[in-house]
């Protein structure tokens, strides 16, 4: 990363609630094709999540941690900041004298750039403001939020308009919390109603709804330099598995994330 971070853009995106077991399936069916395209052999690579719900998860991120290979480590990071007796500091780990790898990238030149998704993302109020503020320019609207059926989309367009106003020069981290996951996601579903609400079905379509966008973001990262991208879930979600229903909670379909970082090349 020492050799990336300076001649690279960067992109992480966090699939909000997106789960393991869904993304793979997704992936080997070719029902992904805009994302498998990216994945390392096609497939997503099986990690734990560093926290249970979106707040606590993207604390960890922020700070570094990344979601963990599920193989016993230690495994070496790709950010980290300096931190006496790290067993996770590799001599290719991009090593930040600051709190936070936002701050970590801005000292050394980057714009840190976020557009929001879920609520704790809103800037509605003190908390919601927490994690945008780690960021020198941040966005969020109602569009981009959870209950818009086209909120991708919405954001995709923000994320686009902000890679074109910048000089060519300038070094970006784009971040991007995609809401599309996250319940309510029955729209997502042609047939579905809000009365039988959201199932694991509704959260593979609200996949499919990604993946069709989401070439225009990889689009938008790479055009004006090669980019390093990030593409990873924060925590997963229940849907009634062993009587359980959503997140915060300590269940294998929470705590496993689908992972994949690529190059995207230089638009040409």
């Amino acid at each position: 990363m020492n050799q990336v971070v300076g001649s690279h853009d960067l992109l992480l995106v966090t699939l909000d609630t997106l789960r393991y077991d869904v993304a793979q399936e997704l992936a080997a069916a070719g029902r992904i094709p805009n994302l498998a395209r990216h994945l390392p052999g096609g497939a997503w690579e099986r990690r734990h999540a560093p926290g249970s719900f979106t707040y606590a998860s993207h604390q960890a991120m922020f700070a570094g941690f990344l979601p963990t290979p599920v193989t016993p480590g230690p495994h070496p990071r790709l950010f980290a900041a300096a931190f006496a007796g790290s067993e996770t500091t590799a001599p290719g780990t991009f090593v930040y004298d600051t709190p936070d790898l936002v701050s970590g990238l801005a000292a050394v030149g980057y714009r840190t750039v976020c557009v929001g998704g879920v609520g704790f993302f809103n800037k509605q109020g003190p908390l919601g403001s927490v994690l945008p503020g780690f960021f020198q320019e941040s966005h969020w609207e109602p569009e981009f939020g959870v209950p818009s059926p086209t909120s991708f989309e919405a954001q995709v367009a923000r994320a686009e308009k902000v890679v074109a106003g910048l000089p060519r020069d300038q070094r970006l981290f784009l971040f991007v919390n995609v809401a599309a996951l996250h319940q309510p996601n029955w729209f997502h579903l042609p047939g579905a109603t809000r009365e039988a609400g959201d199932t694991r079905a509704t959260h593979a379509a609200a996949l499919e709804y990604v993946d069709r966008h989401i070439g225009r973001l990889f689009d938008a990262a790479r055009s004006r330099r090669p980019c390093f991208a990030v593409v990873c879930s924060d925590h997963g979600t229940a849907y009634g598995e062993d009587g359980y229903t959503g997140h915060r909670i300590g269940h294998d379909v929470v705590w496993t994330v689908p992972y994949a970082h690529f190059f995207l090349d230089e638009a040409r």
